[in-house]
């Protein structure tokens, strides 16, 4: 008797806790839906941010994925802890709408969905979810004082490694600051053309890469996350010196037509193609050179 007793509470708490996770599901899905609603119309319209929308699917998949080890994690909650949590991320949330401050407004679920799995669950259930929950990190558009910040010097790294390469090869090309000449054509190096955004759309494909790998090496998964950036930069001035010669060749329009925007996919495939590259070469490394050699055996057959 308490046996069947046992087993109807346990069947009766299983929908009772899918109907609170439908719950707290539907409550995110009408706090952060209009934002990220608002997102798709104005700050993912952008070239610099448009890996934006993408990234939410792909964080919205990784949940999905690891659902069952948040749902099976042991009910061991950190209230105190999730609730400083919950409310700071609460307080980003009214902040960021109130001044419309995107950076704010969407480090909110972060904190927020982080602060309801150590309330609710535990720290095994975020431990579950910890890179889905970080993923999001990489929706955050960059702060106007960090581009400001980088955007500067990076273009005039390029500048100067552009025109250096393309004058040893014995083209007439010059610059000053980050106008380059080049023959009768003079194009100015912009602030999408420093690489910045595009290192950060290589950071977030590449790390997903790294986790959906689930390489057992720590050295080969921090190879590959510290050339990622590398990568990138180098990748972007293969791009901005395309773009030159494009235009030295072809003329200003073909510079900045339809080869412009082409020079932009053809930078992340190269960069993924470096990456795959590296992720290789560490592979091939880490497998063994051959199969030891089995012991000979005598079998003896009977007639």
């Amino acid at each position: 008797m308490n046996m069947l007793n046992l087993e109807t509470k346990r069947s009766a708490d299983v929908p009772a806790t899918a109907a609170a996770w439908v719950v707290i599901l539907l409550a995110l899905a009408a706090m952060y839906g209009p934002t990220y609603w608002a997102a798709s119309g104005s700050t993912w319209q952008s070239e610099d941010n448009a890996h934006g929308a993408l990234v939410l699917a792909l964080a919205l998949w990784l949940f999905w994925r690891q659902r069952k080890l948040i749902s099976e994690s042991p009910d061991h909650p950190s209230k105190a802890l999730g609730g400083v949590s919950f409310i700071l991320g609460l307080l980003f949330y009214v902040y960021g709408r109130a001044l419309e401050s995107r950076s704010f407004e969407f480090l909110s679920p972060v904190l927020v969905i982080s602060g309801l799995l150590l309330v609710i669950k535990g720290r095994q259930a975020l431990k579950a979810a910890c890179f889905p929950v970080l993923y999001l990190l990489f929706t955050i558009p960059l702060p106007a004082v960090v581009v400001d910040t980088l955007t500067g010097p990076l273009k005039q790294w390029i500048s100067v490694l552009v025109v250096n390469a393309l004058y040893t090869l014995g083209y007439p090309i010059s610059r000053a600051g980050v106008m380059i000449s080049i023959g009768q054509y003079q194009l100015l190096v912009a602030d999408a053309c420093s690489g910045l955004h595009s290192m950060f759309s290589m950071a977030a494909i590449g790390t997903l890469y790294i986790y959906l790998r689930n390489s057992s090496s720590k050295i080969h998964n921090a190879v590959m996350l510290a050339s990622m950036i590398p990568i990138s930069f180098f990748a972007n001035i293969v791009r901005v010196a395309l773009l030159v010669l494009i235009t030295y060749y072809l003329g200003d329009e073909a510079g900045q037509g339809i080869l412009h925007g082409a020079a932009g996919m053809a930078l992340m495939l190269f960069s993924l193609a470096c990456l795959f590259g590296i992720d290789f070469l560490f592979g091939r490394r880490a497998k063994p050179k051959g199969l030891p050699k089995q012991p000979m055996t005598t079998s003896i057959r009977r007639v």
